[in-house]
């Protein structure tokens, strides 16, 4: 399990030129057993860089905690709306908005990767469901069972950590980066827009019978489908807006960068409060749907009685008001005499494990992607021990675990990146201070839930599905699935489309399109919810060991491999290509006659299947022109004679009028030509070809411009002949 290397080698590459020797999968880092790896973590993330991500506000900083705090205050306070009704107000908005605040806090002070942002999920939400199901078969109270699973969970972490299970989140890669990520943008995008499964989305104000309909029915003049129509402009509007404020920083507008800048940075705040104010103004007439937020801090559980067995009002509605509310601190005995309930909880919590450390585990290496440029490292380790101990102190105080949210993550990212005008990140602002921020506003916002109550609904909705397009937009696998409907020819120039066949690239998508509709699939009934991290920890060993067998290792590294691996890859092939030509060209060489076994060869011995191959001789022989010219060069080549001041060509296998046709004279200036020193410069050319060649029939040459003034001779002979007028 363990081993002693501490080689971290992300890739093997082997120079024997074997395709199969590339090695395109990442390798983790070997000897961070036995707690080596929390330690190494540690130094090179916390003990290295937390004096500088506490240091180093900006504007960018202050923008970004605004506006991920609504990103991060609407999900809490709407999960904890949904966790009050699963769990039958054990847990609720309180719990989640107190959860998410203190957690926070915690992180960004401790934590290894400050980009992370934590938050309640849609998967945890189902497993708590289950969870408080199957108490009510074992009879056995929510909150007690819920924390002795907890407690598993958080040593299920420390194990990992202290035995470096993450290395195997090294093995996970693009393919199943992408199905996750994409999985959680479809379902921020679908819940802004519309849930099949649940009456959550802007499309449901379109119906009559949706429940924000009902406190302004007995108002008068009230129309649903105004409301419908002003809830969906308020939600497309904060997305349109967002979009077209970022866009500024490389807009030609204002009078300087620096506002730009700073509109650039407020872009997705400036959208919220520009369409609050248009609900507020308009709501006089078209009322919309606001925050349900909780009207005093205090646990969502209302006692009927002072044992706190029984639920105001649900259970005791004669009651005008609680006899109290449930104490903040969990009762672990509270077993109803069943001892063994502890014990028990160790099968359950394994799930949950598995559930935890791949939502987190999953995120970080999609947070730490080389596209991102980060340069603080990962705390893979490290960091799991962090979530242990925030899931161990949640589960004692009754809260939601809370696990590493993706899509609120990246846009973290991206909204602390500078990009080029084309959207390519060039670096990234790595700081705990937007982290700190986003979480001490929601601290305070436990303090001022009225102020909450003034944002509508719809306009959360479209922060929402600004986030879910964003994160979508860039997804690879997002853009292949694109691909399907677009012309070859205007495919993006990618890697995958240069080098791989459409047809395979779109098998390939196909592939991750059916895992994410399994994911999707079982993730939405609640009666195989549980067995949601299974199906996501099975996408890893699909890619190790079921894809190599359908696509080849190139496919599989222009799909699946990230921008260096692909580089590496190339630089490798060309290389391979290279010596493999070396070796065919050592090989012919080889094989190939010298020049006097040419001369001797025979055409009738030639082997069948072999060419024959024949003496190629030099057409112009080096110095030709520019060497001695004999009196009578006949005797070495048999076609050019040079007579006094004339150049005649003829060819010597021409005979009679043919000859006479090809014969020309020119009348040359040899004033400038030395014949005695040309005879002694002149190197006798070959009298005749070697013997035991085949013999070509010879064409006649003719020289272009024998002598320095032929060309100016020539042109007075034509317009002394008026050649060219007639």
């Amino acid at each position: 399990m363990c081993d002693n290397d501490t080689t971290n080698i992300p890739l093997e590459v082997d120079e024997n030129n074997s395709e199969g020797s590339f090695e395109s999968i990442h390798k983790p880092a070997s000897g961070n057993c036995w707690g080596k790896g929390i330690i190494a973590d540690f130094k090179k993330t916390v003990g290295t860089y937390w004096k500088a991500e506490m240091t180093n506000p900006n504007q960018k900083t202050a923008a970004v905690s605004f506006f991920l705090f609504f990103a991060c205050i609407a999900p809490a306070i709407t999960f904890g709306a949904i966790y009050a009704k699963a769990t039958h107000n054990y847990i609720g908005a309180v719990e989640m908005i107190l959860a998410t605040a203190w957690c926070g806090i915690f992180y960004a002070i401790f934590g290894g990767q400050p980009m992370m942002i934590n938050g309640g999920t849609g998967p945890v939400l189902a497993f708590t469901e289950v969870l408080y199901k199957l108490s009510i078969s074992l009879d056995v109270p929510f909150l007690t069972f819920n924390a002795w699973i907890g407690m598993w969970v958080a040593f299920y972490m420390l194990l990992a950590a202290f035995f470096d299970l993450n290395k195997v989140i090294v093995y996970a890669t693009r393919f199943t980066d992408e199905i996750f990520s994409f999985l959680i943008a479809t379902i921020f995008i679908i819940n802004a827009l519309a849930n099949p499964f649940a009456p959550i989305g802007v499309f449901y104000y379109f119906r009559k019978d949706h429940t924000s309909h009902d406190p302004y029915e007995e108002q008068p003049g009230y129309s649903y489908m105004a409301t419908a129509l002003l809830s969906l402009i308020l939600c497309l509007g904060t997305v349109q807006l967002s979009f077209l404020l970022r866009k500024f920083k490389f807009s030609p507008f204002f009078p300087n960068q620096t506002i730009r800048n700073v509109i650039t940075d407020f872009a997705v705040v400036a959208s919220i409060f520009i369409m609050s104010i248009i609900a507020y103004v308009l709501g006089s007439t078209v009322p919309t749907e606001k925050l349900n937020v909780p009207d005093r801090f205090a646990p969502t559980y209302a006692c009927c009685t002072s044992a706190c067995t029984t639920n105001w009002p649900e259970e005791c509605p004669d009651l005008s008001a609680p006899d109290g509310y449930r104490s903040w601190v969990v009762d672990m005995s509270d077993l109803n005499g069943k001892t063994w309930v502890p014990f028990m909880a160790a099968g359950p919590a394994v799930l949950a494990f598995v559930l935890v450390f791949l939502d987190d585990g999953i995120t970080w290496h999609l947070i730490n992607h080389p596209a991102h440029k980060l340069t603080h490292g990962d705390a893979y380790n490290y960091d799991t021990i962090i979530i242990g101990i925030m899931v161990a102190v949640n589960s004692i105080l009754g809260l939601p675990w809370l696990v590493a949210a993706t899509v609120r993550s990246l846009n973290h990212v991206h909204a602390m990146a500078e990009k080029d005008q084309s959207g390519k990140i060039l670096s990234v602002q790595e700081t705990r201070l937007t982290h700190l921020g986003i979480h001490v506003l929601c601290l305070i916002a436990i303090f001022a839930l009225d102020v909450l109550k003034l944002i509508p609904v719809p306009v959360l909705y479209g922060v929402f599905l600004f986030m879910g397009l964003v994160s979508l937009g860039t997804n690879q696998f997002w853009g292949r699935i694109l691909m399907f409907v677009m012309q070859r020819s205007k495919y993006p120039i990618e890697p995958y489309t240069k080098y791989v066949e459409p047809l395979r690239m779109h098998i390939f998508t196909i592939l991750q399109l059916s895992l994410f509709g399994l994911l999707y699939a079982v993730k939405s009934i609640k009666s195989i919810s549980i067995a949601f991290p299974i199906v996501i920890a099975a996408c890893i060993p699909i890619r190790l060991y079921i894809l190599p067998r359908i696509f080849t290792l190139e496919e599989l590294v222009m799909l699946d491999s990230d921008d260096g691996t692909i580089k590496r890859y190339l630089e490798y092939k060309r290389k391979g290509e290279a010596q493999a030509q070396k070796l065919i060209d050592a090989e012919v060489e080889k094989d190939a006659p010298n020049n006097d076994d040419v001369e001797k060869q025979d055409p009738d011995a030639i082997p069948p299947g072999r060419k024959y191959k024949r003496q190629k001789s030099t057409s112009c022989p080096v110095d030709m022109f520019s060497t001695h010219v004999a009196p009578d060069i006949t005797s070495y080549h048999p076609r050019f004679e040079l007579r006094g001041s004339a150049l005649e060509l003829r060819s010597s296998s021409m005979a009679g009028d043919l000859a006479d046709t090809f014969t020309t004279h020119h009348d040359c200036d040899t004033e400038d030509i030395d014949v005695a020193e040309a005879e002694d410069k002149l190197a006798p050319l070959p009298s005749s070809p070697k013997a035991g060649t085949r013999q070509r029939p010879r064409r006649t040459k003719t020289m272009s411009c024998p002598t320095p003034h032929m060309l100016f001779e020539e042109a007075n002979r034509q317009m002394a002949s008026n050649y060219f007028f007639g």
